[in-house]
């Protein structure tokens, strides 16, 4: 048996089923991939060497969120076709293979990418069919067939943008044209509406597993409250949602995440239990304040996609893994999950989340693997709910099988 004084090896955690509920397509290229893209595509990189990209652009730390998201300038740049945008995919979806990640729910903003060469319904399909490809050369294996190993699954998220510029994108330059006697925080929630409404059709109508919306993007100032139309569209017509909140920004972050936008998951949360972010002044108990949020969200199990790395290069008041939030959350029995949040500008797996976090904060082996079997119980698995619970119950048994082999029998108080 193991215990809460060991270490887990990185090899044990490559070994066993895990999931990612929150990684971005667009921060997740091999960095191969973007310099070859750039290329032929006669993107300007400011280095077209991997070294030089690292020291540049994907750094081990960053300043601030803003110079994180520096490099999406160029991944985005290089994916305005529905060729890049299938490659891209599709390689993601190897590499989560590849480290043992058997469910994967990708989320990227479509409008980022649609221009007069590709359409809404053309970037969603090419992502798809690079997921798809992946996923039936994998799951045509005899190891997979045989039921050794859990099948590869996944879902598609779409990401509405909490605000935008015409630059960004052909689309929303044109978007910006279209509204041009609106103001900027009213034309924001149209064009979410609109994504909302185009996810719930292109699932309905072409099949495509889109299983959930999400709003990301900057939240000092354009809060989610804003997006709600979008959000109940969703609700009605049953696409789950998550929303990045609580990343860069206070506790009412949160608490309009799941209050306005009825989010079943947060992405990040990491503020959650900051009293001294807390802007809105007409809160005059801060400190019960964030213990009602807190104690909401872990009775009605709203789950909070925890993304170690990335926090703690956005943010320097973060010294050490440590110090993370997380140690609250874990305390008050909070429902998390460890991801990714970007593969290639956090240059992370979730089998380095996972070895950060179980070392950090030395779980025992039960809690490590409620926690990993947690991700894929709170998913929006695309198939039925009988289809979740039997993919499920196959993960189980692969993750028993693999920590037999590598820690003996399992003691019975543990199961």
């Amino acid at each position: 048996m193991k215990t809460n004084k060991e270490t887990y090896s990185k090899e044990f955690l490559s070994r066993v089923p895990k999931s990612d509920l929150h990684v971005h397509l667009d921060g997740s290229l091999r960095l191969s991939t973007l310099i070859e893209l750039a290329k032929e595509r006669k993107v300007k990189l400011p280095s077209y060497t991997e070294s030089g990209m690292r020291k540049l652009v994907f750094k081990e730390r960053y300043r601030n969120l803003r110079e994180y998201l520096y490099g999406f300038m160029f991944t985005t740049a290089v994916m305005q076709d529905p060729e890049a945008m299938e490659r891209v995919s599709y390689e993601f979806a190897w590499d989560n293979i590849n480290e043992g990640v058997c469910y994967v729910e990708v989320r990227f903003a479509p409008q980022l990418h649609i221009n007069s060469r590709q359409s809404m319904k053309d970037v969603l399909v090419a992502v798809n069919r690079g997921l798809k490809a992946a996923q039936l050369e994998y799951n045509t294996r005899p190891e997979v067939q045989s039921d050794k190993t859990p099948r590869f699954e996944y879902g598609i998220i779409t990401s509405a943008m909490r605000k935008f510029e015409p630059s960004y994108s052909e689309y929303y330059q044109d978007f910006f044209s279209i509204h041009q006697y609106s103001r900027p925080r009213e034309i924001y929630p149209l064009a979410s509406l609109e994504l909302a409404r185009a996810a719930v059709k292109l699932r309905d109508k072409e099949g495509l597993p889109i299983v959930g919306f999400d709003l990301a993007g900057e939240e000092a100032g354009f809060p989610g409250e804003h997006h709600w139309e979008a959000f109940a569209y969703a609700q009605k017509h049953f696409l789950k949602k998550t929303v990045h909140a609580g990343e860069a920004f206070g506790p009412e972050s949160i608490y309009q995440a799941i209050t306005d936008l009825q989010a079943a998951r947060v992405g990040h949360g990491y503020y959650l239990f900051s009293v001294g972010a807390i802007k809105d002044k007409s809160i005059e108990d801060r400190y019960r304040y964030v213990r009602a949020l807190s104690e909401y969200i872990a009775d009605r199990r709203v789950t909070i996609e925890v993304c170690l790395t990335s926090n703690l290069q956005t943010n320097p008041r973060i010294k050490s893994i440590g110090s993370h939030a997380f140690r609250k959350m874990r305390q008050g029995h909070l429902s998390t999950t460890f991801c990714t949040d970007n593969r290639l500008v956090s240059n992370t797996t979730v089998t380095n989340e996972l070895y950060l976090a179980a070392n950090t904060f030395k779980f025992e082996q039960r809690e490590l693997k409620d926690i990993i079997i947690y991700g894929f119980k709170r998913s929006f698995f695309p198939g039925s709910y009988s289809d979740k619970r039997d993919y499920v119950r196959g993960v189980i048994d692969h993750f028993e099988r693999v920590e037999k082999e590598f820690y003996g029998s399992i003691d019975p108080k543990q199961q």
